[in-house]
């Protein structure tokens, strides 16, 4: 009965032992479905699960037929044509990192809306070029490619270098897009728990790095080649700092002017974003203006500025793609579809939890999948979402998907009609555009110091990514880093911090007893917590803990006793001892058995609990024993394991656990106590009083040293 007094709540119950408890409440019976089960219901067919089926791989199926067109319309027309300016923007901005010519970014830009159109689940994100993707195709790029001599690359079916670069690019693209859509398939959509916050943030900042140093070139226009990983951004930097000399000023100043009104202007929208209707679109402004400017006074034939040039006007056929290719990327392309999707996947959270619809994330695999390979088929290179393209799209009003197909519309106009009003526009100015979208990645620099505070692990995480990222490229890296996640995971559980607890305020509550002041330990009781599975790994690492926290070893105590018995058996059958009933009077000045001579018996049998059934009288192991018998005094008589953190034990740990029965278990730490005092007739505070529950059965790992060994059953074992 529960009986609340004010903020305080008053518990009357016996204490539960887990097989009391299981006399006076009967569980209920569940069934629980075999393999053939599921098997039956995966392949049971229905017209309701096709329409499930149906309106899954085909989200615009759901959401279409209940659009709001007087609500949601003029809405999604604003934001989508806003969207779409910006998406030029990046689009254009992005092909550097690739190393392709500008206007395969519209493409990218393009081809993927259309697809995420029909098979997207979120109504928000705008799909698209990502830095982080863009960089990590450029490095493939740079490592496939020889940018000395058309016959010296790694392929040979294509007549110039910018025709390798896009050959390159899409045919990553369509692996990875291939690489997703069978993800997805497979619903495989978890793979993203193994990216965690700390990994993902570490990584973009690493990606950041390289989409900096990569954009060097353009912001001085230096002819520098790229290098090849691994140490690549070194050797880039001093390539890039070894022809400072040959900088062209008037890029540089074009690109410092815009990163300063650029990062002037976004650090206004976000102080006062409750206060504008909408961010400023800053990007817009300064590409029309530096397009003009650099038309007006002719910036290419008076200070040799490189400009982005003709874009053409159409859209080119589908790419030929060379299995050669395919054979020397694999390991990209997987590493490009699994940050790909953790990026867009994260953002699509975002949005979905704020506006409060499901989204699936194994049809977003499928959706990006089919984006990328329509994408990289058609000449485009990865793509994501990028968090400020998205942005503008919510914050602009986007109510769906609708605003996403706009986009792509605004962008196909520049792509078949005006992309000749560019042609001006410095790459300075869009190297400047790139780095100024990299805010937000370079501030997360600062997340090191609160995950110090935080967890250590996580930090260790973030800096190893970063580290990684940075110096063997981003995909090493990213293997490397996963890598050393989960290996944190195995520390975390191979050594987890094992604690001694007590009572603290005289209540239920029992925290580690270095924590508080006010705290309660019932003399002669230890109990023990264990945050982590016991299993192969850390069973041993448990057992020295356990050790450690009893303050002594349970088997050396346990083998001095059997011997100590020994010594007695044969004194009491030469005559040697006598007890009384204060104390044991010894015969003989001493005995002459050596260690050695007691040590050749079979071990199993000081192994053994102690037995002192076949003797006259009890031996108190506290007590004075005969002389030349020595065995270590023991504090406690009662030891309780709290396994309540526990979530799964092996084979290996049951072989140490030997017999944990339902009778050793009580369904909270503070049963176990109260038992224990109970039973010992101790004298304790009306605050403990407790009900006589039957006796427990005691623990093998301490069997013969300690009287009692008790598990709370907040544990796994039942």
């Amino acid at each position: 009965m529960v009986e609340p007094v004010g903020n305080q709540y008053v518990v009357a119950r016996p204490v539960y032992s887990e097989n009391a408890f299981g006399e006076e409440h009967k569980k209920v019976h569940r069934y629980h479905k075999t393999f053939l089960d599921h098997l039956r219901v995966c392949f049971r067919c229905s017209p309701e699960k096709a329409k499930k089926i149906a309106t899954g791989l085909l989200p615009i199926t759901s959401w279409l037929p209940e659009y709001r067109f007087k609500e949601w319309l003029l809405s999604d027309i604003v934001s989508g044509i806003s969207t779409g300016l910006v998406a030029v923007l990046q689009g254009l901005a992005f092909a550097l990192l690739v190393y392709v010519p500008p206007r395969y970014g519209l493409y990218a830009a393009f081809y993927p809306v259309i697809i995420y159109f029909f098979f997207g689940t979120s109504r928000h994100i705008s799909v698209g070029p990502f830095p982080v993707l863009s960089i990590m195709v450029g490095e493939v790029v740079m490592n496939l490619v020889d940018e000395g001599t058309s016959t010296n690359s790694t392929l040979t079916n294509s007549s110039t270098v910018d025709e390798q670069k896009v050959q390159v690019a899409a045919t990553v693209t369509l692996l990875a897009g291939i690489f997703q859509l069978l993800l997805g398939v497979l619903q495989v959509g978890f793979i993203i728990i193994y990216l965690s916050q700390s990994l993902i943030s570490g990584f973009t900042t690493a990606a950041a790095i390289h989409v900096v140093v990569s954009q060097l070139k353009f912001i001085f226009q230096l002819d520098v080649r790229g290098c090849k990983e691994p140490l690549a951004i070194f050797c880039t930097l001093g390539k890039n700092f070894g022809q400072i000399t040959k900088a062209n000023i008037a890029d540089l100043v074009t690109a410092l002017i815009i990163l300063v009104i650029v990062f002037a202007v976004k650090e206004i929208n976000e102080r006062y974003k409750a206060k504008l209707p909408v961010p400023i679109p800053i990007e817009l402004f300064v590409t029309v203006i530096a397009a003009g400017v650099s038309y007006a006074f002719n910036f290419k034939e008076r200070f040799k500025v490189d400009v982005i040039g003709s874009l053409g006007q159409g859209l080119e056929a589908p790419v030929v793609l060379d299995m050669e290719v395919f054979q020397s990327c694999v390991g990209d392309a997987f590493s490009i579809a699994v940050v790909g999707f953790a990026v867009a996947y994260s953002v699509a959270k975002v949005y979905s939890i704020k506006y409060d619809y499901p989204i699936n994330g194994n049809q977003e695999l499928i959706a990006f999948g089919l984006s990328n390979i329509f994408g990289g088929a058609f000449r485009g290179f990865a793509a994501s979402t990028s968090l400020s393209r998205s942005g503008v799209q919510e914050s602009t009003g986007g109510k769906t998907q609708i605003a996403g197909l706009l986009s792509a519309i605004i962008v196909l106009i520049v792509i078949l009609a005006i992309g000749f009003l560019l042609a001006p526009l410095q790459k300075s100015v869009l190297a400047a555009l790139a780095l100024g979208n990299l805010k937000g990645m370079l501030m997360q620099f600062k997340e090191i110091g609160v995950l110090w505070r935080k967890d250590k692990y996580d930090c260790m995480i973030w800096v190893v990514t970063f580290l990684s990222a940075v110096i063997l490229g981003l995909a090493i890296g990213l293997a490397a880093a996963v890598g050393f996640e989960l290996l944190t995971i195995v520390f975390r559980t191979q050594f987890p911090k094992c604690t001694l607890l007590a009572n603290v305020g005289r209540s239920n509550i029992y925290k580690n007893r270095k924590d508080y002041v006010d705290i309660y330990e019932p003399e002669g009781v230890k109990i023990f917590r264990c945050p982590a599975p016991i299993f192969f790994a850390n069973i041993d690492f448990f057992k020295d803990k356990l050790i450690s926290a009893v303050g002594f070893n349970p088997l050396r105590v346990l083998r001095k006793r059997n011997k100590a018995l020994r010594k007695i058996r044969k004194m009491l059958k030469k005559g040697e001892l006598q007890a009384t009933s204060k104390c044991f009077i010894c015969t003989v000045n001493g005995l002459n058995d050596s260690e050695e001579e007691l040590d050749n018996n079979s071990i199993e049998e000081l192994d053994q609990p102690t037995n002192m059934a076949d003797l006259p009288f009890q031996i108190d192991w506290n007590t004075d024993l005969p002389p030349n018998i020595t065995v270590p005094r023991i504090d406690i008589h009662s030891l309780i394991l709290d396994f309540s953190a526990v979530s799964f034990f092996d084979v290996s740990a049951l072989r140490v656990l030997k017999e944990i029965k339902p009778s050793i278990f009580f369904l909270t730490v503070h049963d176990a106590v109260l038992h224990i005092l109970v039973k010992r007739d101790i004298e304790y505070s009306p605050k403990f009083k407790a009900m006589k529950v039957t006796p427990v059965l005691q623990y093998s790992f301490f069997s013969g040293v300690l009287d009692n060994c008790y598990v709370p059953s907040q544990s796994p074992f039942f």
